[in-house]
């Protein structure tokens, strides 16, 4: 399988820039999304950007249902997102956690639909469409590819409660990771 590395925490600069396009599909890049199913797995998520581990290249991994509880897992690299027309969009007001604001959940509405195009680590192409928790990932990790993370999308005055009890929570010893890592 892969090498579980620690997930960065909100803070460190490699979440807040965007990510560059992957132009190798070689032997680093199947080593560093086995490294992310790894990571993703050892802590309990459903979504994981290879940033959250230090490295900014625009590659997420994904293990979880849609709406219909039917699993989806995959790999999507140089992922362009697409969401329903304005007038064709329902919201989900869900709530929204993630690894890198670890123990922090907030409601947020994103389209209850999205599809993503990109590739596999491969190169080939790849479309994946989602519905329910599927969707939420994929628009999740496509924002943390962009540089965003969800507390970036909640109301200033959420977002401050959300950092705030973040850093209660923090464990001691918790805190982003020290130099970014490259495939």
């Amino acid at each position: 399988m892969g090498e579980v590395r620690p997930i960065v925490q909100v803070g460190d600069p490699v979440l807040h820039a965007p990510c560059e396009p992957v132009t190798r599909f070689d032997g680093a890049l199947a080593a560093l999304v086995d490294d992310m199913f790894a990571s993703m797995y050892a802590a309990e998520g459903v979504g994981l950007a290879a940033n959250q581990i230090g490295v900014p290249l625009r590659v997420f991994v994904y293990d979880c249902p849609d709406e219909n509880g039917e699993r989806h897992k995959g790999v999507v690299v140089n992922p362009t997102l697409v969401l329903p027309g304005l007038g064709e969009r329902r919201l989900d007001a869900g709530e929204e956690g993630c690894l890198s604001v670890l123990g922090q959940y907030a409601p947020l509405p994103r389209p209850d639909h999205a599809t993503v195009h990109g590739f596999d680590a491969d190169g080939a192409p790849v479309t994946v469409e989602g519905t329910g928790m599927l969707s939420r990932c994929l628009q999740h990790e496509t924002d943390h590819l962009d540089g965003y993370l969800y507390i970036d999308r909640l109301p200033a005055k959420r977002r401050k409660q959300v950092l705030a009890a973040y850093e209660q929570s923090r464990p001691v010893g918790l805190g982003s990771t020290t130099g970014h890592q490259t495939p």
